[in-house]
């Protein structure tokens, strides 16, 4: 169900009392069967909030107006409007609504992170090309004019396409991007911003996330997680508790679970192989954990409707708010 927006709704004074605050992290498990991501939502939606992703991010507006707060400046948005966000910059679009309006797939978003675009220019070093555009991004970029109208063509492309044209079309994104002309686009923040939280909670959610996804089929411990963020485990789990609001044996279920929900989408893998798959060794232990996070088997999970299933590919940690 799609929460309404409060009576007195105002986008541009809830931008303001953003300004300031920690944004949330969000994080999301990779899909096996995909490089990137791509995906509509609608407004209001969960996903929508004032938070920063670890990918870089391109951001299509379909319909409606509202304000938009990117790193620590805040604007107004229109229907077509097109922006590009570097990895860890905070942001959030809100529009204007009615007392119990929502929008239907409001927002086109590509979600890409920088191991998989660097990747790409290694193999391919014509595509250092868009290393400009990759660092501007860390500013938060605006398109307007024939560019946002050609790129909103071209993320709308991506969505609606599958395998080897999927890729075509963002290359051909990125490309468009990159040489757009100065007129049609706009750097938004004026100083590379940082997430506000405490630098020690940061590393150990950061370098405890990025170990659960290099190890998901493998057997994880947090004292390795710990050397990692080089701290001791007692450290590394206060910090990680304080700065996300889940133990690290949370996420690890949550991350793992994320990870089944999609194979279970998107294969037809036979259950015991995608317990296998997202880390578990024996399955009733999967059954188990998979009907504790997701109030129902991975076998109930895989024969519902696509439009019934909970939604749990993405995991937003509010780093540096006050946990009760």
């Amino acid at each position: 169900m799609n929460p309404l927006p409060p009576k007195g709704y105002q986008p541009e004074k809830i931008a303001q009392t953003l300004l300031g605050k920690p944004a949330a992290l969000e994080v999301i498990p990779p899909n096996p069967f995909h490089s990137f991501r791509s995906f509509s939502h609608d407004f209001p939606a969960e996903i929508a909030r004032w938070q920063y992703p670890p990918e870089y991010e391109i951001h299509l507006i379909r319909e409606g107006t509202g304000s938009y707060l990117i790193g620590d400046e805040i604007g107004t948005f229109e229907a077509g409007h097109v922006a590009i966000i570097g990895s860890g910059l905070p942001h959030d679009w809100m529009s204007n609504l009615k007392p119990g309006e929502f929008i239907k797939n409001r927002d086109a978003v590509i979600q890409f992170l920088p191991e998989f675009i660097n990747g790409l220019m290694e193999t391919m070093p014509e595509l250092r090309d868009l290393k400009t555009l990759l660092k501007e991004s860390s500013h938060g970029i605006i398109y307007s004019g024939e560019t946002a109208k050609r790129a909103a063509k071209e993320i709308e492309a991506v969505e609606g396409s599958s395998g080897t044209r999927k890729i075509l079309h963002l290359l051909a994104l990125l490309v468009l991007l990159s040489e757009a002309p100065k007129k049609e686009k706009q750097l938004i923040t004026k100083q590379l911003f940082t997430p506000d939280a405490s630098d020690e909670g940061i590393s150990a959610v950061e370098s405890g996330v990025k170990y659960i996804f290099d190890n998901l089929t493998k057997n994880i411990r947090m004292s390795e997680a710990a050397k990692r963020a080089h701290m001791s485990e007692p450290t590394f789990s206060k910090y990680f508790k304080k700065a996300s609001g889940l133990t690290f044996s949370e996420m690890v279920r949550k991350m793992r679970i994320s990870h089944a929900c999609k194979m279970l989408e998107d294969s037809n893998e036979t259950i015991s192989s995608i317990c296998a798959a997202s880390g578990y060794t024996n399955l009733a232990n999967f059954n188990r954990q998979f009907l504790s996070e997701m109030n129902m088997t991975p076998s109930a999970y895989r024969t519902l409707d696509s439009k019934k299933r909970p939604h749990k590919g993405i995991i937003t940690l509010d780093l540096g708010a006050e946990q009760a």
